[in-house]
């Protein structure tokens, strides 16, 4: 019993501070604005306080978005969170898109799918490591998720073996082949939602319920969940916009390519929530739910964001986006999933496991910080 409350003090202790943190790092969204609007010329500023801005409201994105898909629950809790789960890397990808920065979106997305499996499951893995010698999970949910990585790296892959093969050629059908691998990937994942949240929800571990008791949290309302939701949602497209507007300017100044900046900083920033929520659950040993974020996520990302923006590049973008990625994007991607399948195989993981993805991560972002700029275009 004591051992019991002094872990619900604990959770409470650091809901608070969560709670605090978010406050305070809201008072950069005016700030990030007022920049851009009065000393637009300070790229750097601008981009550094709209990142910080940023990191809160995904935050409250995503912990509004946890909240109404418990209470929706089946498959509107579901679509939910597929929908406003990724709602900042969504947004941001489309005001880059409108500005023509194309290959900053492609790199955002592959920095959130390594970013997810290497970084996010890695830290988890390790924090998790660090309190409990062995954590267990559900080895099936983990496969079935690897799979679906799996299908994305194919679809990475085909299009840019495509391009090269029939560079050169009159009229080459890509951006068709590209748009038409974007339907598959999209149908594909809402086929995966009803298989997780419908059909198979105990064998794709969606079949738990939410804890309640006497260590349960009250859930709060609906209304006030949605509003939240609208609001910080809102925030985001204001302050990803000032972010994409000064992104360029960034780069330049800071020696950094438009590639790192995209895989790395982008991403990041895009996947805070993520982050935050794995680590707290890997800490609390609910393993399971710290690698159905890290991979769930990246699955999201895959088949259901790149699909989405390559279908809003026609639409908001002065060209379209096709989905020839750089030969090292598709290299750092593979690598990736056949690093978190290993991990996953046994349905088991330890902290040696999440240095070891921690470690391919650095591997790879210093790949990306050093390749040269002339080497990293699509």
């Amino acid at each position: 019993m004591r051992t019991r409350a002094a872990g619900l003090r604990l959770r409470l202790r650091m809901h608070v501070l969560r709670r605090y943190f978010l406050l305070s790092m809201l008072g950069f969204i005016p700030v990030s604005v007022g920049l851009a609007y009065w000393t637009p010329e300070h790229h750097v500023a601008v981009f550094v306080t709209s990142i910080l801005a940023i990191l809160p409201l995904a935050g409250y994105i995503g912990h509004a978005t946890e909240e109404l898909a418990e209470q929706l629950g089946g498959g509107v809790g579901g679509l939910l969170n597929a929908t406003f789960g990724n709602a900042a890397e969504l947004i941001i990808g489309v005001l880059a898109l409108r500005e023509g920065l194309t290959d900053l979106v492609k790199a955002s997305i592959t920095g959130s799918i390594i970013g997810n499996l290497l970084l996010v499951f890695g830290a988890s893995a390790l924090v998790g490591g660090l309190r409990y010698p062995v954590q267990h999970f559900n080895r099936t949910a983990a496969g079935l998720g690897t799979t679906m990585l799996l299908l994305s790296t194919i679809a990475l892959v085909v299009p840019a073996v495509f391009h090269r093969l029939s560079r050169g050629l009159p009229n080459s059908p890509e951006l068709k082949l590209d748009t038409e691998i974007a339907v598959v990937l999209f149908i594909t994942y809402c086929l995966g939602l009803v298989f997780t949240l419908r059909t198979h929800r105990d064998v794709s571990g969606m079949g738990a319920q939410p804890e309640s008791g006497a260590g349960a949290q009250p859930s709060p309302s609906k209304k006030r969940s949605v509003l939240t939701l609208l609001a910080a949602t809102a925030a985001v497209a204001v302050v990803s916009e000032v972010m994409v507007s000064s992104v360029q300017a960034t780069a330049r100044d800071l020696g950094f390519t438009q590639l790192f900046v995209g895989v790395v900083i982008v991403a990041f920033i895009g996947n805070a929530a993520e982050h935050y929520s794995a680590i707290v659950m890997a800490a609390h040993d609910k393993m399971d739910a710290a690698i159905s974020i890290a991979v769930g996520s990246s699955t999201q990302i895959a088949l259901f964001v790149a699909p989405v923006l390559v279908f809003l590049s026609y639409v908001v973008a002065p060209q379209p986006m096709d989905l020839v990625f750089s030969t090292f994007e598709i290299v750092a991607i593979a690598l990736s999933v056949l690093s978190i399948a290993f991990i996953a195989h046994d349905g088991e993981t330890h902290w040696m496991e999440g240095v070891q993805l921690l470690a391919v991560y650095v591997i790879l972002a210093l790949g990306f910080f050093f390749l040269p700029a002339s080497l990293s275009g699509h």
